[in-house]
This record gives C-alpha cells, structure tokens and sequence, in this order.
C-alpha cells in the first residue's frame, strides 16, 4: 500500500477534540459505505451530528460475521463495506453534508489464522505480505491467557488468538501511520482506536507522532477493569478515551437503581474528565454480551440516549446497528441499508426520540445544569442554562407537574412530541408525561414547524397509536383501517408505525375532529408479506379537539 497519495488534497485538520457547536458521532456500524453517504445526507446533516463513525475499512479475513473485520490482513481499503473509491466517495460526501468522519481503527493486531483477504490477499498468521509484515513484526509472547492484573501480559500477548503487533517496533509505527496517513489524506477527521488498552501508551503516542496531523481526532478504546493493571486515565494525553463506566451506569440507574441518582452523574461518579472522556450508551461489544442497555431494552435505552444528549458530560457516540439473535451474525445485506426500520437495521440515529437530542445538545452547548428537579426515584428534570431544559419519566405511571426553567418566556416546540409548550412569564411550564416519555424545550426550536429535528409535527386531531408488538428481524408494524389516512383498508398504503420505543410502537395520525374509524395492526416484511392480528375491527373516536389516545396490545 503506498503512503499517503500525493494527488489527493489535504484534509482539513482537525483537533484533539471534537470541534465547534457538534460533538455528537453516529456509529453506523457494519454499515456500507454507500449507506453511510446516504446518512449523511439525508439524516445525519440536517439532524446536527457532527460525525460519523465508520467501521474498519482495510481487508480483512472472510466471513459473515461481525468480528471478521477486526481481523486485518492488510491496510488496503477493500473490506466488506466496500473498496477505495466507494470509501473516497463516502467522506466527500459526508464533508459535504457537515459530518465528518471518524474511522474505526484496527492497528494492535492482524488476524488468527491464515486464508485470503476479502481484497484477494493471501495471508498466513504471523506473514502479512500486502501489509507487509512478517514474523519479527509480531510480539514473542503468543497466547492469549492474559492475566488482566499483568501490564506485560495485557499490552504484549495475543488478545484472543490474533497475531499481536510490535508496536515499539519503529518499522510498525511507520506501517501504522502511513495507513493512517492515507485515511487522512482522503479527508477523514480522526480514529477510533480499537483495544488501545493493549498497546503501551508510549507506543500509541510515538504512532500518533508520525501522523501528517498529529491533532485529528483521536478516541481510544480502554475499558475500566477494577483492579487491573492498566488505567484508561493513562492514555489521556494521546486524546479522548471511551469512558466504558458511563454506560454501566446508566445501564445500572435506568434498570432499577433509581434516574435521580444521575445529578452528579460524571466526574461526581469517579469517572474520567468530561472534556476528554468519549461516551456512549451502547457499542456493537457491549450489547451482545449485556455489559450495558441496548436497543432490547425499548424505553430504557431510549430515555438513556436522551439524557446522555441533554447532559453535558462528555461527547457522545449514538450507536446504530441492527437486530441480532446470534451475537456472532454480521450484517444484514452484508451491510447495505435500503432502508431504516427494514431487514433488521435498526436506525437509533434516527429515532425521533434521539435524533431530536442532537440539535437539543448543539444548542445548549457550553451552558450548565441548572435548575435540578428529580422525584428521589426515577423522573427527573434539569435545564442547560437558559438555552434549554428537559424532564425525564422513566417511572411506571404518569408524572404531571410545573416545571422550573431559566428559558425565556414563549412558545417552544416540544422536539420530543413536536407539540407546542409555553413558558410563563416566571420560567414555568405545566406538562404531563407517559410512562417512559420525556419533554425537551430548547430556543432553536421555538416553533413546531421548523423545529430543526427533522421531523413533521403531528395534526393537532387526530389519533395517537401506541401498541405493544413484538418482531422478527425485518418486520415492521402498521395499522390499516376504513379512513383514508389508514389506507381504507389497504395494506400497501398503511402507515408504518415507530420502532423506537420498541417493543411499543407508536405514530400520531391527523384525522379531523369526530371521525370515527375502524382499525387493526398488521405485521409486514420487508417483501411485502402481511400478518393481521386477531380478533374484530377496534375503533376509534376523533374528539372535538386533540388526539384520540389509544394504547394497545397486539392480539396473537
């Protein structure tokens, strides 16, 4: 592989940190790069994210499954996800769309075995002639019984079989950072560096050194062990650090722990400091083996990624996957998206719920936690300064109270339900929340039709539809019914329903005042297959004014 192309023009250089008013990072994980590209611009832009993470683009062993690429063979980019131009392509168009784009970097070790690489590359363990590296290039110490309380052991020896590279090695460096330096010189921003932990801080900081920017953004993975003899805090003076505690705690707190328990959530928690700490609910490890909340977890994981975009701790990863039953299995489509909420993807980028957030934390950027309200137990409220303020219900019944805030007087869209909400004269709001709901006010989005969430406010009649329904990957729910805005009956032109609150889903539908309407739920496929419920036609009542609230339960 040839070092940093000379053709291409520099990319812009980036910090230490992530810059500016957007430090929020969609984790598209597996995604292609072609849908990636398509996120950005459709999604990922106009919602205020101020990156992208990609995942590992070099080649990389075969095979179906996730993990085959963290299994390099060579720093060619050619993987799974697509080859150098569709790659190219993917961050010119994210630039474009105001993201930019961090790449998941494998650079502690190459592969368990031998074969050929998704690129055509022969490999053998230990001989890596494309990369090149061959046996002197690999540390001595190769098995993988490490003894997490031994530094040597944790930082020298093979990490579940892979072949260990010797990062003190001056020639490794220099392999690393040229594969580095040619990410960069194709306009990337920055790294995610994958099993940091397992490399010497020194070695990581020497690589670093060797970048044409030594200042692009740099984001390592080193989980917290109590005990261990390596502490994430060590490699704080290379760049940021995935703080893993963050999202056990939240995992810890939303499953039982009690939401107040939140106010001094961060550094008042012995976690690392905020402005160098990466942060994240769930990543595509910990939500296979249950270490924190994931996608499963329906309102809990939801209100969890709404906090972390309210709160100021950190910069925040939203990750996005998709469904899994196997922890193993890679992506649908091999990593295609033809379409969110379909094939399994899963799409936590875009749920209302939390895409709404990021333009929420754009605005409040820079301000304090004031006005602190919680309950003792699991609802809570506070403000960012006088910029915005936001009210989580993660208790089992309704909370119904007026709220303090430091926002100026007026009307503010509600980018959680985009409906309207005054503030008084005195800084007060009057709201109710659901069960599992929250209610987020910020001053860019003072009115309901141009909230900046992307989103369309619903009808002010109409019915709101919440069921609880499970699926199977690449199923969706719909509802069809005898009025026109239901399909009048046709399954083709049901409306889909919102997965983010799974395994309730939930959709507003403007129906005029007294309308009075048959229905039913329907599962469909992503071919087209339908499954009705069972059971008679449910109605429903428009009233005189706002929405008919229904809250169902699929009948099987």
């Amino acid at each position: 592989m040839a070092a940093a192309a000379g053709s291409l023009a520099a990319a812009p250089q980036a910090q230490a940190a992530p810059p500016g008013a957007k430090d929020v990072t969609a984790v598209l994980f597996s995604w292609k790069f072609d849908s990636v590209a398509r996120a950005c611009t459709d999604t990922l832009g106009p919602a205020g994210y101020g990156y992208v993470q990609v995942s590992p683009p070099q080649e990389h062993i075969q095979g179906s499954q996730w993990w085959t690429q963290y299994q390099p063979v060579s720093y060619r980019l050619d993987s799974r996800l697509g080859n150098r131009s569709q790659f190219q392509s993917m961050v010119n168009t994210c630039n474009a769309a105001g993201v930019r784009v961090v790449v998941d970097t494998v650079i502690n070790h190459m592969s368990a075995g031998s074969g050929t690489g998704t690129g055509g590359s022969p490999y053998t363990k230990y001989d890596y002639p494309n990369a090149p590296y061959s046996d002197g290039d690999f540390n001595d110490c190769r098995n993988d019984g490490i003894d997490y309380r031994n530094r040597y052991q944790v930082q020298n020896c093979e990490l579940v079989g892979l072949s260990d590279l010797r990062t003190g090695k001056d020639y490794v460096r220099q392999r690393i950072a040229d594969y580095m330096n040619d990410l960069l010189s194709l306009g990337v921003a920055g790294f995610r560096i994958d099993a940091a932990k397992h490399m010497p801080n020194e070695d990581l900081a020497a690589i670093k050194s060797k970048l044409s920017n030594p200042g692009a953004y740099w984001k390592q993975e080193a989980i917290h062990g109590a005990g261990e003899a390596v502490d994430p805090s060590e490699y704080l003076g290379n760049g940021d650090v995935q703080e893993f505690r963050y999202a056990r705690g939240l995992k810890q707190v939303f499953n039982g722990g009690g939401i107040a328990n939140l106010r001094n959530f961060g550094a008042g928690w012995g976690f690392m400091e905020s402005g160098k700490s990466a942060v994240f609910v769930d990543n595509h490890d910990t939500e296979r083996v249950g270490d924190t909340l994931s996608y499963k977890d329906g309102s809990r994981y939801t209100l969890a990624n709404v906090f972390m975009l309210a709160h100021p701790y950190g910069s925040p990863d939203v990750h996005s996957g998709y469904e899994f039953t196997n922890k193993d299995a890679g992506p649908p489509g091999n990593g295609t998206v033809q379409a969110c909420y379909s094939d399994g993807w899963k799409c936590q980028h875009a749920w209302r719920e939390i895409a709404s957030m990021v333009g929420f934390r754009n605005e409040a950027r820079g301000q304090a936690v004031v006005n602190w309200w919680d309950n003792g137990s699991n609802a809570l409220a506070f403000g960012r300064g006088s910029r915005a303020y936001v009210a989580i219900n993660h208790e089992s019944g309704q909370l119904s109270r007026t709220f303090q805030t430091s926002l100026p007087a007026g009307d503010y869209c509600d980018v959680q339900s985009g409906r309207s909400v005054t503030v008084n004269g005195s800084g007060q709001f009057t709201a109710t929340l659901a069960s599992g709901t929250a209610v987020a006010l910020h001053t860019g989005a003072r009115n309901c039709g141009s909230s900046g969430d992307g989103q369309q406010p619903p009808a002010d009649s109409g019915a709101s539809f919440s069921v609880n329904a499970t699926t199977q990957p690449g199923q969706n729910i719909h509802v069809a019914g005898s009025c026109p805005a239901l399909g009048g009956w046709n399954t083709a032109n049901a409306p889909k329903l919102d997965p983010a609150a799974y395994p309730v889903w939930k959709l507003n539908v403007g129906l005029p005042a007294g309308t009075t309407c048959e229905y039913k739920y329907i599962r469909k496929d992503s071919g087209g297959a339908v499954q009705w419920e069972s059971g008679g036609n449910r109605t429903l009542t428009v009233p005189a004014s706002g929405l008919a609230t229904l809250n169902d339960t699929w009948r099987s």
